[in-house]
């Protein structure tokens, strides 16, 4: 017996689709015991010179030749973006068509309606490739952490901005002349605010955070913050003090409590995240049981990213063996509790700007200390370039209430000429 898949879209991804299955053949049929075969590939135009050889006969530009055609078991969607890829992927479950895909963006806004659909017609639907490329991290929440409780999710799951910080840390460069270069090696696109502002991210850390915690997080609960506005001198002051910046999607839960944020982070070098760079991804989670664990690969490219959907592949034929397909999906079952500010707890680095005179440094710890914030470190920094005094601080750990209070404090303060960089502290 042949598996028979239709693949929706042909570029980057889709062409590693067909290399794999392809080149794998002998592989995979031991694998499954059947042999699987890509039927019918959905393309924009069928005489596009391809770099993988494939029989035209199986090119089609019309999706009814996939969807609606009752020899395709498996659907394979590397289309990208909302629509029409939800429209194909929902009127293929209802055709009975089993779903593998690589699309973030669908799975992250709407990933629990296609599961419910999926569950009601008795439909597989895998996802592995659409967080963090080639890592089978959704696999490991799913399975692997199915009898522990996870507590912490904490990863870099964007490779263009883990580009761009790593090549500011290693070169002292600044942000916009390392963003142009991305751009040029093709790591970022024309337009990077979905990858700079940490929305790429957040879509991604919604999906681990709905599987790790059991419970439907949208994509709103996420707090955003990129790193169009993180300075070379942040990255060496952080140095400096041994931390390196990274772009982290942070995501917790404490008595079914939860949040979920993306933002720049120092991370202390002793953690195994401060030592991810370029384009790679690692995906921290900690388990109650467990303890610490540490996921690292190549975070997207033709072949990671094509090897997680064939791992996918391969599942849905495992389970259509067994007869089991539409009942291993996780569905969040917990009730959404979040946290509040007052119980989002971490800690801070400030890096202030302020005026050069006696009594400042007084000034600014009574704040802090008025709103029952701790200090762990204060350094000042002689700055030849800036007349005003630059002032590093660390704290303990604080909740995000008081340390908003604090900054509303020195916004007003007069000693405080600019509050210039805000960064939470892991490691």
């Amino acid at each position: 017996m042949t598996i028979k898949v239709g693949l929706l879209g042909l570029g980057t991804v889709g062409t590693g689709v067909v290399r794999i299955v392809e080149g794998h053949q002998e592989d995979l049929q031991r694998q499954t015991g059947l042999a699987i075969s890509i039927e019918k590939i959905l393309v924009k135009d069928v005489d596009k010179p391809r770099s993988v050889m494939i029989d035209s006969g199986k090119l089609t530009m019309n999706p009814a030749d996939i969807i609606g055609n009752p020899d395709i078991d498996v659907v394979v969607e590397v289309m990208g973006g909302i629509e029409p890829a939800k429209g194909y992927i929902l009127e293929a479950i209802s055709h009975g068509k089993h779903i593998v895909t690589a699309n973030k963006d669908l799975m992250a806004l709407h990933g629990q309606e296609i599961m419910a659909k999926a569950a009601v017609k008795g439909c597989d639907v895998f996802y592995e490739a659409s967080v963090a490329g080639g890592i089978p991290i959704i696999r490991t929440l799913i399975d692997g952490f199915s009898s522990d409780r996870i507590t912490k999710i904490m990863g870099i799951v964007n490779g263009t901005t883990n580009y761009i910080l790593t090549k500011m840390s290693k070169e002292g460069a600044a942000y916009g002349d390392v963003l142009k270069e991305a751009q040029q090696l093709g790591y970022a696109e024309a337009n990077p605010t979905s990858d700079v502002e940490g929305l790429d991210a957040a879509r991604k850390m919604t999906i681990l955070a709905t599987l790790g915690f059991r419970t439907n997080v949208s994509l709103s609960d996420v707090s955003v913050k990129g790193i169009s506005q993180v300075t070379k001198e942040d990255i060496a002051y952080g140095k400096q003090l041994g931390y390196e910046v990274k772009l982290l999607g942070i995501a917790e839960s404490l008595n079914d409590q939860i949040s979920v944020s993306v933002q720049p982070t120092m991370v202390k070098r002793s953690h195994p995240l401060a030592s991810v760079n370029g384009v790679f991804n690692a995906v921290y989670v900690y388990g109650e049981s467990v303890g610490e664990t540490m996921f690292y690969g190549p975070g997207a490219g033709e072949l990671p990213t094509a090897t997680s959907i064939v791992s996918d592949l391969v599942a849905v034929v495992k389970n259509h063996r067994l007869g089991v397909n539409g009942r291993t999906a996780a569905i969040a079952y917990k009730e959404k509790k979040l946290k509040t500010d007052e119980q989002i707890a971490s800690k801070f680095y400030l890096l202030l700007h302020v005026a050069d005179k006696a009594g400042v440094l007084a000034k600014i710890t009574q704040v802090f200390a008025e709103n029952e914030v701790s200090l762990e470190s204060v350094n000042q920094q002689p700055n030849p370039v800036n007349p005003m005094a630059e002032i590093i601080i660390i704290t303990h750990l604080a909740n995000y209430a008081a340390m908003k209070q604090v900054l509303k404090i020195f916004e007003q303060l007069d000693v405080v000429q600019q509050i210039k960089s805000v960064y939470r502290v892991e490691g």
